[in-house]
């Protein structure tokens, strides 16, 4: 498959690649999956999802 970025897309892919660790391959999976839940939560007219931190925090981060 070839897929086609912007530059901007390239380069958060080399970015989160490096910060991770993890090759270029498994960003764009793990990134398609997680654009999937958004949008299951999308198409059940739920649009937020609770991200709890390491340190014991609860942020709320609403998709519109």
């Amino acid at each position: 498959m070839t897929v086609n970025l912007t530059p901007r897309s390239a380069d958060a892919l080399d970015k989160i690649s490096v910060t991770t660790g993890l090759s270029k391959t498994d960003v764009i999976n793990r990134a398609l999956q997680i654009y999937q839940v958004v949008e299951d939560l999308l198409d059940r007219g739920e649009g937020s999802i609770l991200v709890r931190h390491p340190n014991g925090e609860h942020e709320r981060v609403y998709i519109i």
